[in-house]
């Protein structure tokens, strides 16, 4: 469809193959989907779930939230919920809220779900954004920890850092459809619905502010790499996630990548990468997991989390 190759793509962006949703499906559908595998995998049901948080910039429509859908399809009727939209950061954002909620006492299980179907944005004729973007979704459930296992050697969450630039926010854009501009004749004709990238200056900014937040938090909470069981990050493009491993002395064997498998699924990668490393053995019970992401706004974020599971 554009002017690019297997190769041009693996060397620029490092994405094999991605997964893409059949014409019935839509963000809601793989948000459930995911749900119920991660109620299964903790064996509870839908009703014993406190809240629902949805991580999407693909709602199935303006409104109703994604995540009243999503409850309804559960059928979580004890559930309350909202959608969270920060982009390819959004699954830090929505992890770091329902870890606040659960400290607060209020809530005892809240599920955070990241689910995007990106090709329905996505211009197949822009070769600058074409061959990044993929469907998926992935779910966390998020608990008190146990009585006892409280302070900074427990399970659970450890800390976050989060920021956000919106002097950047034209250079990752979806311009149409808001209330700025509305959908008209003129911005369908115009591909005004479709991911507006400037692709320089993301990658510049990517590279740089993955890094430093990383680098941040980590000093911040005296953790060292060698105390990092895995690092986690978003799946955007493999120069990036490399380049900010390198620069924080990670080394390769403790960063997840399966960009190459998936391509830029947004909110849905961190939670596909930590199935991954949960999978292939490299993030136990006990080990630190640092998530890191750099999205559209521009929106940062990392965390840091002692795996309880």
């Amino acid at each position: 469809m554009v002017a690019t190759s297997d190769e041009w793509i693996m060397t620029r962006v490092g994405i094999r193959e991605r997964h893409i949703a059949g014409p019935d499906e839509a963000t809601s559908d793989m948000a459930a989907a995911a749900a119920r595998c991660a109620l299964v995998q903790r064996g509870i049901d839908a009703s014993e779930l406190n809240a629902i948080i949805v991580c999407t910039v693909t709602p199935d429509m303006m409104f109703p939230s994604t995540a009243c859908l999503v409850q309804h399809a559960l059928g979580a009727k004890g559930a309350w919920g909202f959608d969270l939209i920060a982009a390819c950061s959004g699954f830090v954002y929505g992890l770091v809220t329902g870890a606040h909620l659960v400290a607060a006492g209020t809530h005892r299980k809240v599920l955070v779900i990241g689910s995007d179907t990106m090709s329905r944005i996505i211009d197949y004729t822009d070769r600058s954004t074409c061959v990044l973007f993929g469907d998926g979704a992935g779910a966390m459930l998020i608990e008190p920890t146990a009585d006892g296992e409280q302070g900074p050697d427990g399970p659970g969450f450890i800390d976050f850092m989060g920021e956000v630039d919106g002097s950047g926010g034209n250079a990752l854009k979806m311009p149409a459809g808001g209330s700025r501009m509305p959908a008209s004749h003129a911005t369908v004709d115009q591909r005004m619905h479709f991911v507006h990238q400037e692709g320089q200056a993301v990658f510049k900014y990517a590279s740089r502010k993955m890094y430093e937040v990383c680098r941040d938090l980590l000093a911040r909470n005296s953790v060292s790499v060698d105390d990092v069981a895995v690092m986690i990050p978003h799946q955007a493009n493999l120069r990036i996630i490399n380049a900010a491993a390198e620069r924080l002395g990670i080394p390769p064997e403790k960063v997840v990548i399966n960009i190459e498998r998936y391509g830029n699924t947004t909110a849905a990668t961190i939670p596909l990468a930590t199935h991954d490393a949960i999978a292939d053995g490299r993030l136990k019970k006990g080990g630190v997991a640092l998530f890191a992401a750099v999205g559209a706004g521009y929106t940062v974020g990392a965390s840091l989390w002692r795996w309880a599971y």
